[in-house]
């Protein structure tokens, strides 16, 4: 069963309105619908924003679920000029921007003992890409950055490239990697760009959002009928 994970109900509500044979089930305030979508078994949910409420979810479905691998979907702010307003970027890394144990050891965003990223499993983020550049979108493949902030400054998007190098930020991402990584599921990040993370965010991110996630759900939905069960 593929377990596919956003923080809004704007990035999922679509997905689990053509769910088939939908079963609901409500764990720790978090409803997960599971069923069939191009004849493959599905568990979509709604995690809520931010790392821990991401975490909690990607826990709890992998428990409760028969889930074989995850993806999280969504929307992001652009990190670099070259990552654009309805980009889509299919992550190779994920990591943590703010997690930070330097002030002992020397390391930002160090999560385990050499740990500073989890890398997203290559088939899947492989056909990930096949379904956007199928859909007609720019695909960057790249690193992206996690924290319990919503970017909306030119001196943090700066900080995050430097620390990091990622091309996009979000607030999911890194957690739902990590907690797949301790449990060995396979999983991939598809995030497509809503504002640019900076002085514009409070034009840019409503008047682009549900357009944002709504192409994020029409890749997953191509996915899913490119890779049926």
């Amino acid at each position: 069963m593929l377990g596919i994970i956003g923080a809004m109900d704007v990035e999922v509500a679509a997905l689990k309105n053509i769910v088939e044979n939908k079963e609901v089930t409500t764990f720790a305030g978090i409803e997960f619908v599971c069923g069939k979508i191009a004849d493959t078994d599905v568990c979509v949910a709604q995690c809520s924003p931010g790392k821990v409420n991401a975490a909690l979810c990607t826990q709890m479905m992998i428990d409760k679920f028969d889930i074989d691998s995850i993806i999280n979907i969504g929307i992001a702010c652009s990190l670099n000029e070259n990552v654009v307003i309805k980009d889509v970027v299919v992550a190779s890394d994920v990591c943590q921007y703010d997690f930070d144990t330097s002030a002992v050891d020397g390391v930002k965003g160090l999560i385990f003992d050499g740990v500073t990223s989890f890398a997203t499993d290559s088939d899947i983020s492989n056909s990930l890409i096949d379904s956007v550049l199928a859909c007609k979108y720019r695909c960057h493949h790249d690193i992206i950055a996690s924290g319990d902030t919503f970017i909306a400054s030119q001196e943090l998007k700066d900080e995050i490239v430097s620390d990091f190098g990622a091309v996009c930020g979000e607030m999911e991402g890194g957690a739902i990697g990590q907690v797949c990584y301790v449990n060995k599921i396979p999983f991939a990040v598809l995030r497509t760009i809503s504002d640019g993370g900076d002085k514009n965010v409070q034009i840019d991110y409503p008047a682009f959002k549900h357009i944002a996630a709504k192409i994020s759900s029409d890749i997953i939905l191509n996915y899913l009928r490119r890779n049926k069960n």
